[in-house]
């Protein structure tokens, strides 16, 4: 179901864009919820208040989400004078993984600071003040962890059904996720999270919204006017005993299986873009080398042959091979019958889109759900056929380390 607009998205809203010289961008967040953020390596956007939001489900939630998002703009009165992506009315996204159940979010906020290559600036939208007291952070004394709607045995037990589906040739490849639950003393600060992720993980895109909080190492899609691009990651490894750096990183890039679920996630993402581009150049694999775990990484970039929205190209290519599966209909299906549990707004593209349509979206991975004193972790694994299922609930483990030392403060 779609929430309308505020009365105040049917009025000439005043959206103004200058120079600031804000500081560290997480640390100007003023209250412990409600964050708003995407954030890489310092240079990102935050934001705070609520000028207009937008809920959506469903399988038509992109088109809803981007014809909501057009519409609003064309109810502004804009002055700014920057002009470079992020500057002037911005929008931060979240939608769901799958059409049915979990809802998708809009917010505009009141508030957007803004760093990007050297320049900074503040956005007000149709508020007056910038800079409001910024409360102390807070954070947990005790974490206890419990089950979540699929704990890992019985995760276990769903990646060894998928890989017998695989080898009977039902299908290519499935992402399949689990889920835990994390209880703290007191309330969750969502800034203290956000701070933690972004301190240990700077190569991550440190996002917050509505209560979605992670660090994800995936680009979705970036849209810069005419340039598209999008970091794709699929195959992992993590840190061994005894073993260097360079070695892993040499077994990944030699490893027959991950190598198969790389090419599985690019060709998905290059073939279902390919149709909106004039040209396109797939760059990779490499490794990606994370505190917890290690990737491979392709760049695909191309330049647009029209005008295409940043949610529209977004509805095309999720969910891409590297967070569902190939081929896409029969993997998804696998999904929901072998998980059985609602991913919500995980590995869901997540991000922030401006008024000419420019943005960016990553994969919402290395991520919980903060409600309260609670918290919903995710993790999950891409699969073939020869997929080993105690070695994919190792990785998943790996995978839920980032959330939970920054619930854990370490």
């Amino acid at each position: 179901m779609t929430s309308a607009p505020t009365s105040r998205a049917r009025q000439r809203i005043r959206v103004r864009s200058k120079r600031d010289t804000a500081g560290d961008l997480l640390g100007l967040l003023p209250t412990p919820e409600h964050a708003l953020a995407w954030v890489r390596d310092g240079s990102g956007l935050v934001g705070w208040g609520e000028a207009a939001r937008l809920e959506v489900s469903g399988p038509d939630r992109f088109a809803q989400a981007d014809k909501w998002w057009q519409e609003f703009c064309a109810h502004l009165d804009v002055d700014d004078e920057l002009g470079v992506p992020g500057s002037g009315p911005v929008a931060f996204v979240s939608m769901a993984f799958a059409d049915s159940p979990g809802d998708s979010v809009l917010i505009v906020p009141e508030i957007v600071v803004g760093r990007r290559n050297g320049e900074q600036w503040v956005t007000t939208i149709g508020a007056s003040d910038p800079a409001p007291y910024v409360e102390p952070l807070s954070r947990p004394t005790s974490v206890r962890y419990a089950n979540g709607q699929l704990p890992v045995t019985q995760y276990r037990e769903a990646v060894r059904e998928a890989v017998v589906r695989m080898r009977a040739g039902d299908l290519d490849k499935v992402v399949l996720a689990h889920d835990l639950v994390a209880l703290t003393d007191k309330p969750l600060d969502q800034r203290f999270v956000l701070q933690g992720l972004a301190r240990r993980y700077p190569e991550c895109w440190a996002y917050a919204v509505d209560g979605l909080v992670g660090a994800t190492p995936e680009l979705l899609l970036r849209r810069t006017g005419s340039v598209v691009d999008s970091r794709v990651l699929a195959g992992t490894t993590w840190p061994h005993d005894g073993i260097s750096n360079e070695e892993l990183a040499a077994a990944l890039m030699s490893s027959e299986k991950n190598l198969e679920e790389h090419d599985y996630a690019v060709r998905s993402l290059a073939d279902t873009l390919r149709p909106f581009c004039a040209t396109m150049s797939v760059e990779g694999p490499s490794v990606l080398r994370l505190p917890n775990v290690s990737h491979l990484s392709s760049d695909v970039i191309g330049t647009l042959e029209s005008s295409t929205s940043l949610l529209h190209l977004g509805e095309a290519v999720h969910p891409t091979a590297a967070v569902g599966g190939t081929p896409r209909l029969d993997a998804t299906w696998l999904i929901s019958q072998l998980e059985g549990m609602d991913r919500g707004r995980y590995a869901g593209p997540v991000g922030w889109i401006d008024g000419n349509g420019d943005g960016e979206l990553g994969i919402a991975l290395r991520c919980a759900q903060l409600s309260g004193s609670t918290a919903r972790l995710f993790a999950g694994c891409g699969l073939v056929a020869d997929s080993d299922p105690d070695i994919e609930v190792q990785e998943a483990h790996a995978k839920m380390r980032p959330m939970r030392e920054a619930l854990e403060g370490l």
